[in-house]
């Protein structure tokens, strides 16, 4: 006798429990996902910086590989030696070379002292042109509260800050170090588990291959071209320190929006009104203006759409937008969401395609060649 239509056959009981069963595994991959990025979220930056260094020192890595034929961790350990020898040591003699300038200026007698004639010049304009009644020691003073106000978080913010920056620092030498030594195993277990043609996982790996070295070569060039007219134009102003100026130029090329304009515009101020050199003044705030502060936004689209398939305008858009949005960390994930979501617009323009000529499915040929693409990708990064 055949079951009626109507009466549940044992197969549908078992279809809803695997409906709710996995109803309750996306529930609890969304609930535990938002929880791990929240624990996570403040490693996120090292955790970029040290995928950014794989896919930089990548070949240094393999070549390593290569010629030593032994456990994959100790080429591993030797790219990431390398990688903080070469980093580390040269910004801890730069840093050295720019605080000796800095204690030096500071120990000056006259090195951060305002002639008190220049002082009294300035308040007696200030009085003329609003007003007031200001007097010389009235202005110390006030400048004084206001020095205490901002110098005193600051300066007890320095440890917590000092402690961030090494977590940070060992956080990023770590995961450089696992990044390397189980690169190929990660990178398998990333694409069986996304659930995505693997052609496509490989042409996103490439597209973030791209990205980071644009991005890293475009922000340390544009910084360094940056630094250098910075100081060249210090020392035509007659400044003196121009290496300790030179370098902060560099740091803060690094941060948008603040960047070197932070810098050139206290050394004019300083002109002006600590030297009272309205010339050298006006031509270092012009020459920052329009020459130092300008280049960045020239440097950067150019060297991204050069290493990317960025256009210039939106390789600019995406660095001014993520930092607006994420800040620091926005140099970095601008670029790569802007190219991510290039890439995934041409996909779906490719899947569209073959839907609109009635393809069909893939033969089992072709499904065997799409699924050994990820194999594919993990040989490419053992290979040298």
């Amino acid at each position: 006798m055949l079951p009626s239509p109507l009466v549940p056959t044992d197969t549908q009981p078992k279809r809803v429990a695997r409906i709710v069963s996995f109803a309750v595994l996306l529930a609890l991959v969304g609930v535990f996902g938002l929880l791990s990025l929240r624990v996570m979220a403040s490693f996120l930056l090292p955790l970029l910086l040290a995928a950014m260094l794989v896919v930089i020192f990548g070949p240094l890595h393999r070549w390593l590989r290569d010629r030593i034929r032994g456990p994959e961790w100790v080429a591993a350990l030797l790219t990431t030696l390398f990688v903080l020898l070469i980093v580390l040591v040269p910004l801890f003699l730069l840093v050295a070379r720019a605080g000796g300038d800095a204690v030096a200026m500071i120990r000056s007698p006259t090195g951060l002292k305002l002639d008190p004639a220049v002082l009294a010049e300035l308040v007696e304009r200030v009085n003329d042109a609003t007003g007031l009644h200001l007097t010389a020691d009235s202005v110390n003073g006030e400048l004084r509260r206001i020095a205490e106000d901002w110098i005193g978080p600051v300066a007890a913010r320095t440890p917590v800050v000092i402690a961030k920056g090494v977590i940070g620092l060992v956080v990023m030498t770590v995961s450089l170090f696992y990044f390397l030594a189980d690169s190929g195993r990660m990178l398998a277990a990333v694409t069986r588990l996304i659930p995505l043609d693997p052609r496509y996982q490989w042409q996103l790996l490439q597209e973030f291959e791209e990205v980071s070295r644009a991005v890293v070569s475009s922000t340390l060039l544009a910084a360094i071209v940056q630094a250098v007219l910075a100081g060249f134009g210090f020392w035509v102003a007659g400044l003196g320190n121009v290496f300790l100026l030179t370098l902060l130029t560099f740091f803060g090329a690094l941060v948008p929006f603040v960047g070197a304009a932070a810098v050139w515009g206290s050394a004019s101020l300083y002109l002006l009104f600590f030297a009272k050199n309205t010339l050298a003044a006006a031509g270092l705030a012009l020459w920052g203006l329009c020459v130092v502060s300008t280049i960045d936004n020239i440097i950067k689209p150019i060297v991204l759409h050069g290493q990317s398939k960025l256009h210039p305008l939106l390789a600019l858009l995406s660095v001014l937008g993520g930092v607006g949005a994420l800040g620091p960390i926005g140099i970095f994930v601008g670029p790569i969401a802007v190219a991510f979501l290039q890439a995934a617009l041409t996909m779906l323009q490719t899947e569209l395609d073959s839907l609109d000529v009635g393809s069909a499915p893939d033969s089992p040929a072709d499904q065997a060649d799409s699924a050994g693409v990820a194999q594919t990708a993990v040989e490419r990064l053992k290979s040298p």
